[in-house]
């Protein structure tokens, strides 16, 4: 990806000597505006697909220039990321290496961050970052420069710059969940802890759904609209499910639409079979902290058909109160 020309004047403007600059307090109030509104989702990411919460952060500042830029601000595309010729949801046309390129668009920011956690780990030429431990994120920002993400020699020390300066590194940290408002920017990681909230979404327990076997491993297995799953062990990965269960790691990804490097959950619902594309006869109505992907789940239906059934484009959420249908 290419910097934009905001990006590189903001941080131009960072490196002047602080006698030269007018309004420092600005400054420093749009990058804490911009941590405070995305860490959690930051956070979240990294739990989710092992990118340490402190990169994303960081270049998010940077691709978007603090949310400024004209694809953060008309596309919601906070990191730069092209259209490529799998992608088939929104799109935004503007000038950049050449003129009229094709950018990816999403409905919020916050598919804008899913969306750059799955280009990551979908893409090969970014697979030995995730050897890397999730707090070295020196050794991910030099691994993104070294990998081709931006054409800026001195990218990995922006980063690098913009994490340092801005305490990002604590989030690497950080547990999963929402943090508390205020201050909490510059105090240290004992100020970083989370919220304890109930869990939103719908999830699926062995008590709604069918008990249909035991597998090897003394797996138990269930049926769920007429698919088989099981529910996912403590310390579980998707190899160590696959093998039990005789099927190759990379379906269990695709039946269950994970990233690569997603990390399965204690009592994480695991399709072992295709999920169907319908529910016979019924509808659903979205609750707050509901993704598409948890409806998926929950229903066994596949989640490109649960957005095709209801016109949406991929990658979308929807909000609360949303009926969803689950059949034609």
């Amino acid at each position: 990806m290419r910097i934009s020309t905001v990006a590189i004047i903001i941080f131009l403007f960072w490196q002047l000597p602080l006698s030269l600059i007018s309004q420092p307090a600005a400054r420093n109030q749009a990058y804490t505006g911009y941590i405070e509104k995305y860490r959690d989702i930051a956070v979240k990411k990294m739990h989710e697909y092992k990118i340490p919460a402190s990169i994303t952060l960081a270049q998010g500042l940077l691709e978007s220039g603090i949310g400024n830029s004209e694809l953060a601000v008309n596309a919601n595309n906070h990191f730069g990321i092209k259209c490529h010729k799998e992608w088939t949801g929104m799109t935004y046309t503007m000038d950049d290496d050449a003129r009229d390129e094709c950018f990816r668009k999403y409905a919020s920011a916050e598919e804008s961050f899913n969306d750059h956690s799955l280009f990551l780990t979908s893409r090969p030429r970014y697979a030995g970052l995730f050897s890397l431990d999730i707090r070295d994120y020196k050794g991910w920002a030099h691994g993104l420069k070294s990998a081709g993400y931006a054409t800026n020699p001195r990218y990995a020390e922006i980063l690098i710059r913009i994490i340092e300066e801005n305490e990002l590194y604590l989030y690497d940290s950080a547990p999963p969940g929402p943090f508390a408002s205020g201050k909490d920017k510059k105090k240290g990681s004992e100020n970083l802890s989370p919220m304890h909230v109930p869990v939103t979404g719908i999830q699926l327990s062995p008590s709604n759904v069918k008990f249909d076997e035991i597998a090897e491993g003394n797996r138990p297995v269930y049926l769920n609209n007429g698919v088989k799953l099981t529910f996912a062990r403590a310390g579980d990965d998707v190899h160590a499910i696959a093998k039990d269960f005789g099927i190759h790691s990379f379906q269990l990804l695709r039946y269950n639409e994970m990233g690569k490097h997603e990390v399965i959950q204690d009592g994480q619902a695991i399709y072992i079979t295709p999920k169907k594309r319908k529910v016979p006869s019924k509808r659903h109505t979205v609750s707050d902290g509901e993704s598409m992907r948890d409806i998926s789940q929950f229903y066994g239906i596949r989640l490109q058909s649960l957005y095709k059934l209801n016109e949406m484009q991929a990658g979308h959420e929807p909000q609360a109160g949303t009926v969803l249908k689950l059949s034609k």
